[in-house]
């Protein structure tokens, strides 16, 4: 059974993204599930740090982006979900190559989520592991 209470998009997801840290960076929504979301990411010269590796605030961004998306497509019309806390390892570093993060239910409540956010690098390996929590609230 789906999570999703908005109808999902993926096009429009991006578009709703445009002109932002998440389109600046070239994060990009690619694939859903029933309950997950996948965006992607190429480690480039905006995304590295001076050493040549995947900067780890970077793949905070992706994490937070990836399940504040996926919160939202699991609110109400009348609510908005915002980032509330945010924890992630790092297990090994990227050079290169596109990365993906793929974003997971841990708790849907009411008023509060919790989210699993593993990134993989190209050969599928994981190498963060973040949880994300989101406060719900509804709209004035």
């Amino acid at each position: 059974m789906t999570i999703w209470k908005t109808t999902l998009n993926i096009q429009e997801l991006n578009r709703l993204c445009q002109n932002c840290a998440v389109s600046h960076l070239g994060i990009e929504f690619v694939r859903f599930g029933e309950n997950w979301l996948e965006a992607t990411l190429q480690v480039d010269q905006r995304t590295t740090q001076p050493f040549g590796l995947l900067h780890g605030g970077v793949s905070a961004v992706m994490a937070e982006t990836l399940g504040s998306a996926a919160s939202l497509l699991c609110c109400e019309s009348n609510q908005i979900a915002v980032g509330k806390e945010l924890n992630i390892r790092h297990l090994k570093a990227v050079k290169q190559g596109v990365v993906t993060a793929k974003a997971q239910p841990i708790n849907l409540n009411t008023d509060e989520h919790i989210w699993e956010i593993t990134q993989y690098n190209e050969k599928n390996e994981p190498f963060s592991i973040a949880t994300l929590v989101v406060k719900i609230i509804t709209k004035a």
